[in-house]
């Protein structure tokens, strides 16, 4: 989709924008809760290279790969309707590498929350029961799914997902496939091994559990200012659940979720503070400002 000399100038873009600090001149599609989205070319947007945390070593990007190959063949099998993706990377002259997912731009008026944006909740519409289906469907206890509105499109009448950055593999132990050490470089050093211990493990739990998945993509239908929609989406949901969810179920999971990643998000702004202004490094991470939540 793209080729190594497009990637390495993007690539020097991005560090420009970490040396710094401005990333006005990055076309920036979005911000995840770890990974950045960058649209290429520039102004035409044909494609979203997701950047990865910058790995180590070849043998920690392969590793990477294999995962999310992995993870793609199972949704496949599951009957997810997958958007194409590729892992390209680029040297960083150190034996490090910059990771880039890599899947070609939907029309932005196939994204679910912008489709629900321009319909009406008094005609219904068939998404979320597809979305509800595709999770109880494919989630397991070695499988899971992030279901939140944001990372589906309806495109030809049909579900498509494209969320893959973190694929979300357990083995029967139930530890994570994905070298989760990757992702917390993302957060202050002192706090990773706090963070590894107490919070991740139930962050990733959670997306093994259908019910959970669905709660989640009903809480966060407030983020996405989609409440007019929220007792449609729950009549499509609680058909598929054991335990039914309320609106009040909904909107308290939300504050609380929406409390946690503020925090988490804060930890890393003052980590950027920190290495920035008094050890004088560049911070390996760009932020995005003030959300919404």
């Amino acid at each position: 989709m793209i080729d190594n000399e497009a990637l390495r100038d993007l690539e020097a873009r991005v560090g420009r924008a970490l040396a710094t600090g401005d990333d006005s001149a990055l076309d920036v599609l979005g911000y995840g809760e770890i990974t950045l989205v960058l649209g290429f070319p520039e102004g035409a947007r044909a494609l979203a290279c997701k950047r990865l945390p910058v790995f180590p070593d070849a043998t920690a990007l392969e590793a990477y790969r294999g995962v999310l190959d992995e993870y793609l063949r199972r949704m496949r099998e599951a009957g997810i309707d997958m958007v194409e993706t590729e892992v390209h990377s680029v040297p960083l002259g150190d034996g490090r590498f910059a990771g880039y997912c890599v899947q070609r731009t939907l029309p932005a008026e196939t994204l679910v929350p912008n489709l629900l944006r321009a319909a009406s909740p008094a005609d219904g519409h068939p998404v979320f029961a597809a979305i509800a289906d595709a999770v109880c469907r494919a989630v397991s206890p070695t499988m899971g799914i992030d279901g939140q509105l944001s990372n589906w499109a309806w495109v030809d009448g049909k579900l498509r997902y494209f969320d893959i950055t973190t694929p979300l593999l357990r083995d029967e132990a139930g530890g994570l496939l994905l070298d989760v050490n990757l992702f917390l470089a993302a957060y202050p050093w002192a706090l990773r091994a706090l963070i590894r211990r107490f919070v991740l493990p139930g962050i990733i739990a959670q997306y093994s559990d259908p019910r959970h998945i669905l709660l989640d993509l009903a809480g966060n239908m407030r983020k996405e200012r989609l409440d007019a929609w929220i007792p449609v989406g729950l009549e499509a949901i609680n058909a598929r659940v054991d335990k039914p969810i309320s609106e009040h179920e909904a909107a308290r999971y939300y504050s609380g979720d929406a409390r946690l990643w503020a925090v988490l998000l804060g930890l890393r702004r003052a980590d950027r503070f920190w290495q920035r202004t008094v050890r004088r490094r560049t911070y390996p991470f760009l932020l995005p400002g003030r959300i919404a939540r």
